[in-house]
């Protein structure tokens, strides 16, 4: 078999050696246009995790890396004049160009041929002369361009500059990322020892920043004097040098996040960068390359044919690329978006930061360090006016003030349709299912949406504000959560607008009643689905009689004593229908931008907040973006939405995203709507509530130590366990959540139970 390996970085190079080890009589020629001891970049990291990987692949190459390695355990974060550190991270570090070397070395031992200063002009010639081409050709492969149409690359530039440097300066201690602030705008740096005398010092900022410095103008000379002055503190008289002198001009870059359809074409195979990259704040594309390397080595070999080897290859290594992108994707938005977390405490910055590829969790930090995650949940207690003398605990149960009402910690039942009201009044099953939830320890209990009118009603199942029976039934049952639980509860108020009139959740869901249908309303006269007839738009008139039953139903809502209501501006529902354009094509004062589109859902809230107590709070429940494109409500429009309505008088914002639009594409995944709360939050200085595929106390706690919600909010644990949080509290360890007296035996065995596995596990 005759082989070509177009690159010779370590995915070709590595490819090559696993290769010949399979098949000894296999030729093998690797192609580089550079000279062998050229390299670009200056260290690379890996994990002791790979290098066993390797190891079982090629011991003799993975113990001459291992030789190499300068080995550290501490992420330092300089910030704001501290310098703070955490330990347990784990990082190896090698030069690029040792790495190179002790790969060469390996790749002739083995018979492979190695052409160094050999321009490939075209995949194409070496198709036709080798049984395979292995196209490890890097980020700006040209074997990915020349096919393009084959291989449909999906390429996105993405925001920040870089530049990769070097420095003789020691970071031997911690893996270091350095920000500071300058007149023209924030930089920062990450920072890692590769070798006994040099370190990684790669230099990054924001596009406005990088333009107020003038760099695209300067030589190479004169940014690296530029950024010797920027963190002279910390270079200790040490320079800065560049590897890059062949660049004329700026090295400074735009990192690329490749992503291909398609992986192979015909026997031509992509690997590496070629095929995918990892931006380098995880540290994970070299990795990438070596594994990648192997899985293709082992699968031409085992395989019948390419077109085999290469669907197996394929299928293996998509997922892991995808997942390794997937965090990249987060860590590289955590630098592009930094602005928003530049007011944050030091030790919340360097929690966010530590979390923000979303592979770390709470309980792996307390894996990795304790004393640290202890000192930083102690300050989260203390910020959150906790004594210091009181116990230290886990973020979830720190308390939380809005106005006078101040919830015993941070976990929220969220609303959740039961479909169970007679005729818009609650029954004994809202009487058990809220009572429940709220003996099971969360600090705020929801409603589900309670509708101001029987026609503002979802389904005939919804239960309403709007009768002195439903006031009696919701009186007798905050009556029980206050005499028999620490809950506060909430009453979300809504109308269902354009989306009413349809069947109970467990039937047809979006579906007109198969009789008894009301006719609907909304801000404009288009219909939610072909499924469902178009509402009539409505008229002034019929605004103010709809902002009248709202406030109507705030003013029960107060006399049935409930502690917090919230106005649902969400989900396609009525107000929600004013405020994105997908509904909302008005032609007079409340259509057309934002402003006008905002006008009817402030004027409602504003109605009801005169009317609820001013001791008491109340929150909006808002769709931060339609997922339809630009078409819809985005992300920054979501953040001018949640400034309006703090500014009437919101004391929190419920942040959740769609069901606005049946065009809607949705990207699921765990604590997917998350950033939206993050991202309004930490932009606009407004407290948030998360919501979205949020269920383990992992998440609840990263989301609020991480400062990227003020209360979180669970939905389905809730439907399938009344009692998350006690047993959430259980299983992390805290022992002062107070239970109902009646089940301290419960109590006591879950603990019992909790330490046991944790003593299992190793924890304790």
């Amino acid at each position: 078999m005759r082989i070509a390996c177009l690159g010779g970085g370590p995915a070709g190079l590595y490819f090559g050696i696993s290769m010949k080890l399979r098949r000894p009589d296999a030729e093998i020629v690797v192609i580089e246009r550079n000279k062998p001891d050229d390299t670009f970049g200056w260290g690379v990291v890996l994990s002791d995790e790979t290098l066993d990987n390797l190891a079982v692949n090629d011991r003799a190459s993975a113990d001459a890396i291992r030789e190499h390695f300068a080995y550290w355990d501490d992420i330092a974060v300089h910030y704001r004049g501290e310098r703070i550190v955490s330990t347990g991270h784990g990082f190896c570090g090698i030069g690029r160009m040792r790495l190179l070397a002790l790969l060469q070395a390996r790749a002739r031992e083995l018979g492979v041929e190695l052409r160094f200063e050999t321009e490939v002009e075209s995949a194409a010639r070496y198709a036709d002369e080798f049984d395979l081409v292995v196209a490890s050709d890097g980020l700006n492969s040209k074997t990915r361009t020349e096919f393009a149409d084959a291989f449909k690359p999906d390429i996105d530039v993405r925001a920040c500059k870089f530049v990769w440097l070097g420095t003789r300066q020691k970071f031997d201690d911690a893996f270091t990322f350095i920000f500071e602030e300058t007149d023209k705008g924030w930089v920062w740096a990450h920072a890692y020892q590769f070798d006994d005398d040099t370190a990684t010092f790669i230099v990054e900022t924001d596009e406005a920043t990088w333009k107020a410095y003038g760099f695209g103008e300067m030589s190479q000379e004169e940014s690296i004097a530029v950024c010797e002055e920027i963190f002279k503190d910390h270079l200790g008289g040490h320079s800065l040098m560049t590897n890059a002198r062949h660049i004329r001009g700026s090295a400074w870059i735009n990192f690329p996040r490749v992503l291909c359809e398609n992986w192979s074409h015909k026997n031509i195979v992509l690997m590496g960068d070629a095929a995918a990259s990892a931006h380098f704040s995880i540290g994970s594309g070299t990795k990438l390359a070596l594994e990648s390397a192997i899985a293709l080595a082992e699968y031409v070999h085992t395989e019948p044919s390419l077109e085999a080897a290469f669907a197996k290859y394929e299928d293996e290594r998509r997922l892991e690329v995808l997942r390794l992108q997937s965090a990249a994707r987060n860590s590289l938005e955590w630098f592009e978006d930094i602005h928003r977390y530049l007011n944050l405490d030091p030790v919340q910055f360097n929690y966010s930061l530590l979390t923000r590829s979303q592979r770390i969790s709470h309980e792996n930090l307390r894996l990795r360090d304790p004393e640290w995650l202890g000192s930083a949940e102690k300050w989260f207690q203390e910020r959150a006016g906790v004594s210091t003398n009181a116990p230290t605990r886990a973020p979830m149960f720190a308390p939380f003030k809005l106005r006078d009402m101040e919830v015993k910690n941070r976990v929220v039942v969220s609303p959740m349709a039961q479909y169970k009201a007679v005729d818009g009044c609650p029954t004994d099953w809202h009487l058990i299912h809220y009572g429940e939830r709220a003996k099971g320890g969360a600090g705020l209990v929801y409603t589900e949406m309670t509708c101001v009118s029987r026609e503002g009603r979802i389904t005939p199942g919804c239960t309403g504000l709007y009768s002195s029976a439903h006031e009696a039934a919701w009186k007798r049952l905050t009556a029980f959560v206050h005499s028999e639980t620490s809950a506060k509860i909430c009453c979300q108020i809504g109308h269902s607008g354009r989306k009413g009139s349809t069947q109970l959740g467990w039937e047809t869901m979006d579906a007109p009643l198969k009789y008894g249908n009301w006719a609907t309303m909304s801000a404009s006269a288009i219909a939610w689905s072909d499924d469902i007839p178009a509402p009539r738009e409505m008229t002034r008139a019929e605004m103010d009689a709809v902002r009248d039953q709202f406030v109507a139903a705030a003013e029960m809502a107060e006399r049935c004593g409930f502690d917090m209501i919230e106005l649902h501006a969400a989900h396609g529902y009525l107000i929600s229908s004013f405020i994105s354009p997908l509904s909302n094509q008005r032609s007079d004062e409340y259509g057309g931008s934002l402003d006008n589109r905002m006008r009817y859902p402030l004027e409602v809230f504003s109605a009801m907040r005169a009317a609820w107590p001013a001791e008491k709070p109340m929150s909006v429940r808002i769709s931060a973006s339609d997922w339809a494109g630009d078409d819809g409500v985005t992300p920054p429009e979501a953040v001018e939405i949640a400034r309006l309505f703090e500014e009437a008088g919101a004391d929190i914002i419920d942040v959740s995203a769609g069901q606005t639009s049946v065009r809607a594409k949705p990207v699921y995944g765990r604590m997917f709507q998350t950033p939206f709360s993050d991202r309004i939050r930490n932009e606009a200085g407004i407290r948030t509530m998360a919501v979205g595929n949020i269920y383990e106390p992992d998440h609840v706690n990263s989301i609020l130590m991480a400062g990227r919600a003020d209360l979180v909010c669970l939905a389905r644990p809730h439907l399938a366990d009344p009692y998350w949080t006690l047993r959430a509290g259980a299983a992390i360890g805290d022992r002062h959540e107070e239970w109902p007296l009646p089940y301290l035996p419960g109590r006591d065995q879950a603990w019992r139970l909790a330490d046991r596995e944790a003593e299992t596990a190793g924890r304790i």
